[in-house]
């Protein structure tokens, strides 16, 4: 069921006065993850909504997720994938991932059509996900990533106003054994490399455009803590205040060389309506 906000409202207000269900039902699908707002998964009550955005609603978990599709083709398959969504299957999470509804939606067109995870994003960050339909081509871009991936670029708010508009961020990355990524001087330690540029800023929050040139675990959210300025909504590395309901980080731009057609291919994941509205 998609909705669309014809006023500003708190969420769980709009959904009492919109949904022709119980108040019980309401807040059970929002603790339980079923309310996407804007393509993010939003559990908090008093998110804020204001008029234009979408209010997708899954009553029922063996409903497809309304996907983002960005490409597809034989080979391939781009998408958006939503804030607080699994790029693949946990211990604890077998089904709520991106993985499965790409996979539902593959088979609902084709019985026996098979999906290969390429690349993935951490569940809080939303943004372009690009998927292999073959093993032949996933393998292929996979032990190629580096070469063929020409433009990885994300926008974030972040904390406070950066003390430079422009630069490249270049550190050594550790992580604990219970997956937690820090800056260390450690000959074992990773090299990360992220440069940012300012688009937008106030007193309180800074809008950035970032491009990493590495690939490494959380490394944007570990870079931008270590200068003093945390992405909003990072519980993990940054301000552990909990009134944001998502991670304010998004994949917008990849830009590959796309082997199967010999051309350099590019995919763009519009900015998530909030970014600007904390602006």
């Amino acid at each position: 069921m998609k909705l669309k906000v014809k006023q500003d409202a708190k969420l769980l207000d709009y959904l009492y006065n919109n949904l022709p269900m119980p108040k019980k039902k309401i807040k059970s699908l929002l603790t339980h993850g079923n309310i996407y707002i804007n393509n993010s998964c939003i559990t908090k009550y008093d998110y804020p909504l204001y008029e234009g955005m979408e209010v997708f609603i899954n009553t029922n978990d063996n409903k497809q997720l309304s996907l983002e599709i960005l490409y597809e083709d034989d080979n391939i398959i781009v998408v958006n994938k939503p804030s607080g969504l699994l790029t693949i299957a946990t211990a604890n999470e077998k089904e709520k991932t991106l993985y499965h509804y790409v996979s539902k939606y593959l088979k609902s067109k084709k019985k026996n059509q098979k999906v290969f995870i390429v690349h993935r994003l951490d569940k809080d960050t939303s943004g372009i996900v690009l998927l292999a339909k073959n093993l032949k081509i996933k393998q292929e871009l996979q032990q190629n990533w580096n070469e063929l991936v020409k433009v990885r670029e994300y926008c974030a708010v972040v904390f406070g106003k950066m003390k430079q508009k422009e630069a490249t961020l270049v550190n050594k990355l550790m992580e604990t054994k219970t997956n937690f990524v820090y800056v260390s001087n450690s000959n074992q330690a990773k090299e990360a490399i992220t440069s940012y540029k300012v688009v937008k800023q106030n007193s309180l929050y800074s809008l950035l455009t970032i491009n990493i040139l590495t690939g490494r675990k959380n490394q944007i959210r570990v870079q931008l803590a270590n200068i003093g300025n945390p992405v909003v909504g990072d519980t993990k590395y940054g301000n552990n205040n909990k009134k944001f309901s998502r991670l304010y980080l998004h994949a917008n731009k990849l830009v590959l060389f796309y082997p199967i057609l010999k051309k350099e291919m590019s995919f763009t994941a519009s900015i998530p309506k909030e970014f600007s509205k904390i602006i």
